[in-house]
């Protein structure tokens, strides 16, 4: 025969896949949000202009990178394999964006800048693909 759990057992999970629910849409926005603002800082510094804006779009990067990994230190349990794979991209999308000024210099640089982009694009998905595994984790 089967107990049924405590009194208050039933509410203390619903509140915890609430606060769970709510903490993964508040990572993910703000994965959203700050690789949206990323790309388009992005796209002016190729174009030439804004450059100045450099220490800004490293500080948003660093302010996206804890968010993904926020994210996957979340999803750790639902989504294992692709939960690890995103703190280890996470860490690649940092490294890559405090050393690209120092790799390939000269008039194959851009190659680099391409490959940051690339990494970075790569990582909202990564953000995104987490996010659904914990909202349909929180609701299940």
């Amino acid at each position: 025969m089967r107990e049924s759990p405590p009194l208050g057992a039933k509410s203390g999970r619903r509140k915890a896949a609430s606060a769970l629910r709510k903490t993964a849409t508040t990572l993910l926005m703000l994965v959203r949000v700050t690789g949206l603002f990323q790309l388009i800082l992005g796209i002016l510094f190729w174009s030439g202009s804004a450059t100045s804006l450099i220490p800004l779009h490293i500080t948003v990067g660093i302010l996206f990178v804890l968010a993904l990994l926020g994210l996957a230190v979340l999803a750790l349990r639902t989504a294992g394999g692709l939960a690890t794979a995103s703190i280890v991209w996470g860490v690649v999308v940092a490294v890559l964006g405090f050393t690209q000024t120092g790799l390939v210099p000269g008039a194959a640089h851009w190659v680099i800048q391409v490959l940051h982009l690339l990494v970075g694009i790569a990582a909202i998905g990564l953000g995104e693909t987490l996010g659904g595994r914990l909202r349909r984790a929180a609701q299940s």
